[in-house]
């Protein structure tokens, strides 16, 4: 009976091994089995108004691990290479003095569909809008208007691995992950 046991289990793994040779079920955008990654900034006015501690209770509480984390202040050449999409904009001179007017905290989220669920978490990036069309999120609790919307989050997942690998150079490799656009 026992060596009959031990055949079935030897088989199975056998079985799984050879499933996951020739069915690999880890993700191109990140490397980790299942799960993607995004960016998330706490823009300074998130900051200056003590926002960061609540911000990451959410985040965690949202299932989200955090990989990278970092405090910076960028400087107006990094700013604008970092927001260069929108340097035709209107806007631009604008939201460069915004996002260097203070520190902000940069972070590397996963968790399955990273990048949603974290645009979902953050709201419209009108906080005004999201005041009224999505109460429970990020920018109505936080953020100000259009502009001082307080936290930043990737569009896409190639969105995302263009920005984390500005701010955190070595965390991606090939397009797996290698260590634990709009405004």
């Amino acid at each position: 009976m026992k060596s009959i046991i031990l055949q079935l289990l030897a088989r199975f793994w056998c079985i799984v091994f050879l499933f996951s040779v020739f069915f690999p079920t880890r993700s191109k955008s990140n490397g980790s089995i299942g799960k993607e990654i995004t960016l998330a900034l706490i823009k300074p006015d998130g900051l200056v108004g003590n926002y960061s501690d609540r911000i990451k209770d959410i985040i965690l509480e949202s299932g989200f691990h955090i990989l990278r984390e970092t405090a910076l202040q960028l400087d107006e050449d990094t700013a604008a290479t970092f927001y260069v999409e929108h340097s035709s904009r209107s806007f631009f001179s604008s939201l460069i003095k915004y996002i260097t007017s203070g520190p902000m905290w940069v972070m590397a989220l996963e968790k399955e569909n990273a990048v949603a669920d974290w645009r979902a978490l953050i709201g419209p990036t009108d906080a005004r809008k999201a005041k009224i069309t999505h109460p429970d999120s990020i920018r109505a609790m936080c953020g100000l208007d259009l502009e001082k919307n307080c936290v930043h989050g990737s569009d896409s997942p190639q969105s995302a691995q263009r920005e984390i690998s500005f701010f955190f150079k070595d965390v991606f490799s090939g397009g797996f992950i290698t260590k634990h656009d709009e405004l």
